[in-house]
């Protein structure tokens, strides 16, 4: 068994689209409508196979927590990027790009080395060695 893909809400479809294929390489596979539900997804595929399912409808929900916040649910992606160096580099595009970073980079408790980011929703990305 593994998991087959993993999922996230987006207010703005082609905005998160444009963030994960450019700062992550994600090969972006045909844009999927369904105009009875009004709902619309992209699944993101990583170098790795891993898949991530991006998707929009027009009346979501705002979030609970603040952005950036410990809450209840899915609490982040980590991409292991292969080294520490990688991990800096990242970390400098995302700042530069404008995405918050919220920690790191620095070695972690339980030996990662990692920076905490958020994309352009405001959901949490790990970045691993």
């Amino acid at each position: 068994m593994h998991i087959e893909h993993v999922a996230i809400w987006t207010s703005n479809l082609e905005r998160l689209r444009t963030f994960y294929a450019s700062h992550f390489g994600a090969i972006v596979g045909p844009r999927y409508v369904n105009t009875a539900k009004q709902f619309e997804s992209y699944i993101l595929r990583f170098e790795s196979g891993a898949r991530l399912e991006i998707m929009h409808k027009p009346a979501l929900e705002p979030r609970s927590a603040q952005t950036g916040q410990d809450r209840a649910g899915y609490a982040h992606i980590a991409f292991a990027l292969g080294s520490r160096e990688r991990v800096c580099e990242m970390t400098v595009r995302l700042t530069a790009a404008g995405c918050p970073i919220l920690d790191g980079p620095r070695l972690t408790g339980d030996g990662y080395f990692e920076s905490a980011v958020l994309d352009p929703d405001g959901n949490r990305i790990e970045l691993t060695a």
